[in-house]
């Protein structure tokens, strides 16, 4: 059987739902977390910085931000159908290396799951409702 990269893309996605999503957190608490990734993305502006701007990120298809110039495995794993949602966010941001080789982001990852609800709740606020 041959396993294209969209297939390998979606079974590591699926492996990482071991991972708890989180549906609630705390904006204020998400706020403090954000911190950390603020040095290289904005998220109340479309402007970019070293990465790109998370505004509208959640259901944004991975890769696709306008005028960034993203790792060829983040573009592959857009088209592989990777949409930035609570279960992803938790996975890629956890381990954003493991969880998606070959990636230019070069955060190490939020350890707690506190941390993870509340930066996603954070983000969300970005995004309108959908």
């Amino acid at each position: 059987m041959k396993i294209t990269l969209g297939t390998a893309f979606t079974l590591a996605f699926m492996a990482v739902g071991t991972l708890s999503a989180h549906a609630d957190g705390d904006v204020v608490a998400g706020e403090k977390v954000f911190k950390k990734c603020a040095a290289c993305h904005v998220v109340d502006s479309d402007k970019k910085k070293v990465g790109p701007s998370l505004k509208d990120v959640i259901g944004r298809t991975a890769g696709t931000h306008p005028d960034f110039k993203y790792s060829k495995v983040m573009v592959e794993a857009g088209e592989g159908g990777l949409v930035w949602d609570d279960e992803s966010l938790t996975g890629y941001l956890t381990n954003p290396k493991t969880y998606m080789k070959g990636n230019k982001m070069s955060f190490a990852g939020l350890k707690k799951e506190e941390d993870l609800a509340n930066v996603i709740a954070y983000l969300k606020q970005f995004t309108p409702v959908q």
